[in-house]
Parts: C-alpha cells; structure tokens; sequence
C-alpha cells in the first residue's frame, strides 16, 4: 500500500521553505511599516460565516469543504481570509476603539477546484484588511500597499487593473440593464447563469463558461451606472493613486468573485513572460456591509489577498532570489568516537553563542564528512582527530583560502568570532 499527498495539495520540503519564509518575512515587514497588525483565525468556521444568505459566488456554493463536526455543528474550512477576519472583528468588538482597524493575515485556504500549476485545494494566503471607514483614501492606501507588495519584491511590469461596481442604488440601477441585456441570451447561458439570471446576475459576468464569455463581452458595464456618490468616490480614489503615481489602468469587467463588494474593485498583475495569459496576482475590493451581515455595526471596509503559490511562482519565473545563500560557520569532521564525544561538546558550546555549526551523526569516513561539509557550503572546518584531542587542540580550515592552522580548543570560539 502506498501513502501519497491529497489530491490539490503539496508538501514544502526543506530546500523551498527557506523561500516561503522569506516571503513572509517581507510581507511582515512591509505591512508593518503601514502599520497594519496580524490577527490569526481558526481554519474552519462555523458555515452561516460563510453560507450567507446574500453570498452567492462560486467559491462559496460549488468549492468550499464542508462537514459537520461530532456535535453535529456545520463547520466550512475557509476558502478565503476576509469572512474569518471580519468574524473576529465583530466578535471581539475591535469596532469599540471608534478607530480604523488595520489588520493584515497569512494562512491557509481551502477550495475544491481543479489543480493547475499554482493553484491548488489547499494554498496559502497572505492579504490585508482595512476596517471601520469608507474614506476613499483608505482605498488608495490600500491600493497602495498591494502595489508595493509586488513592485518592491522586484517584479516587472507591475500595473493595477481598477474598476467601481457602486453602491447599492448604482447596482441595484445596473442590475435592471444587465437583466435586460442577458435576457434574450437566456437559453443560450450556462446552466449556472440561467439560475443566477434573477438572483444575482452580476455573477454572471464573473462565470468561466466559454458560452457566457461570449454573450458578456458586449454587455453593459457597472461603472457606466454609478450614482453620483459613487462617481465621487471613485473619483477621489483615482486622484489620491495619481498622487502617488501608481500606475493604473480603468478595466470596467472587474467585478471580482464574492458578493461583498461594492464600490472600488482590482487588481494587481505583472507581465511575467511564460507565465501563461493570467498575469493577475492578487487583487481586492471594498465591502460595506460585510460587519453588518456578521452582526457588527454597519462600517465600510477594503482589503485584498494574495495566492502565495502563485506569487513564489512568478518570483521563480523571473528569477527573483528572496534567499540569501545561507553558509555554515563551521563543520566538525571527527575519526573515532572520543573525538565525535569531543566535536558534539564544541558544537554544542558553540551554539549557545548562535554560531551556526554541524557534524556528522551517521558512520562516515573523513572524504564523506568534507563532502557534506563542503555541499553545506561550511565557511570553516573544525577537524579533530587522536593527536588533536591528546594535545586539546583542534584543525582549523578555512574552506575559501584553504588556510589550516592549529590551534588550542578554548580559543575556537573566540577565533570564530573574529573571522
């Protein structure tokens, strides 16, 4: 019997961990400096968190897992970070404070979907939440910090893709035309789009059916129905973007894949070559009902996520190193078991100074221990054998210059220290 991963799902070995940590050590950083926090949440919520009655994205009614739990409860793993987060937010009362709330999250998701090369069932995500204004400048900060992400991880190319879908009278006015543009396409849909034609048919212009694609290429656009609020808003959000030159273009067909949003929509793409026609990397909107339908106060709020897979990828792509070559300080190479008992004692006394040193656990010979030594790019060799451990002193190699000298025991430290 063979034991294999999950379908849609991978494992991080040791030689690609180092680059996911160093992705989320930039992502710390970089958050921080805007001042945003992390908050953790559970991998699995409660359903109605998000089975919402108003939530009819794909996401949420075809992908997500869903169980119930030995007390019978319906519990969904998260397919997104937003919902949990705003949960929290509404549970924990962060409202109380009366100020904007900046929040950011890294994490796994879950969504049953068809795996392709950077994405998967269970992908990680990193992503950002702005809660407890409607000012448009917060969009634009937030806008801001997306653009940042990826054009200071060095990425080229980078452009935000910006669209509005309004408030509820500009949606609810779009709404109206939409319906009575798809209508006579009606038995031409798909059979989700036939379905979603009278309950949300903004979802429509979100579907993958090639047959969909082809009627909605021509339909009518939201941002051409914008109240005069939201062309205010919108408006303000472009203004503070062009005062901080970040690179935009109007893509009025972003609607984005969930229900909550409203008013500013986008996205953040690079042109990576290779890396197939879908350039988009992230991207994120406003929601100003969420924390009401999670029984909060009624409070505007922005953020986006990021695909980590997907973005590790595309750095991979165009050969963006995140990780430093990382070297030993120094390797112990011992020949029988007082001198190993010896290396094991140094070694160890070592690393109580946060010297980075190693050595051989398993029975090999001196060439086999200088090649691991070697393959571990160890800056020194510390070589101990019968003459050097009679006399308390130790080999010292330095595996660059290839200068060996001799030296006492009680001195190793200090001389690595030095060098």
């Amino acid at each position: 019997m063979s034991f294999v991963k999950v379908k849609g799902t991978y494992d991080v070995l040791p030689n690609e961990s180092k680059r996911w940590q160093a992705l989320e050590k930039f992502v710390r950083d970089l958050f921080n400096t805007f001042k945003y926090e992390e908050i953790r949440t559970p991998m699995m919520e409660y359903s109605n968190v998000f089975h919402r009655e108003n939530e009819q994205s794909d996401m949420v009614t075809k992908e997500t897992y869903n169980f119930k739990d030995k007390g019978d409860r319906d519990l969904t793993l998260r397919p997104e970070g937003t919902a949990g987060v705003i949960r929290s937010y509404v549970e924990n009362k962060l409202y109380a404070n009366n100020r904007l709330t900046k929040l950011y999250y890294i994490g796994p998701n879950f969504r049953y979907e068809r795996p392709q090369k950077g994405r998967y069932r269970q992908f990680m995500q990193f992503g950002v939440e702005a809660v407890g204004s409607s000012d448009p400048f917060v969009d634009a900060e937030v806008i801001f910090l997306a653009y940042e992400t990826i054009r200071r991880l060095g990425l080229k190319g980078v452009k935000v893709k910006l669209n509005s879908i309004g408030d509820d009278l500009s949606k609810s006015n779009y709404k109206k035309v939409l319906v009575d543009y798809l209508t006579p396409f009606k038995d031409q849909l798909s059979a989700d789009s036939i379905e979603r034609l009278n309950k949300n048919p903004l979802r429509i212009l979100d579907s993958k059916a090639p047959e969909d694609k082809e009627i909605v290429e021509n339909a009518p656009l939201p941002i051409n129905y914008l109240s005069d609020a939201a062309k205010e808003h919108f408006n303000k959000v472009k203004e503070a973007l062009d005062a901080l030159n970040v690179p935009y273009i109007i893509d009025g067909k972003i609607v984005r894949g969930l229900d909550y949003y409203s008013h500013t929509v986008f996205e953040i793409e690079a042109a990576i070559p290779g890396f197939g026609a879908q350039n988009t990397l992230g991207g994120g909107g406003r929601y100003e009902s969420l924390v009401e339908e999670l029984g909060g106060p009624r409070l505007g709020a922005i953020g986006f996520a990021f695909g980590m897979e997907r973005l590790l990828y595309a750095l991979e792509m165009e050969n963006i190193q995140l990780v430093n070559e990382e070297r030993l300080d120094a390797y112990f190479i011992y020949f029988d078991e007082p001198s190993k008992s010896m290396s094991f004692k140094l070694l160890n006394e070592l690393r109580q100074d946060d010297f980075k040193v190693d050595m051989s656990y398993l029975p090999k010979s001196f060439k086999s221990q200088l090649k691991e030594a070697l393959d571990l790019k160890a800056k020194y060799l510390v070589i101990i054998g019968e003459n050097e451990l009679k006399d308390q002193m130790v080999q010292l190699k330095n595996t660059d210059t290839q200068i060996q000298e001799l030296i006492p025991m009680n001195q190793l430290k200090e001389k690595l220290g030095v060098l």
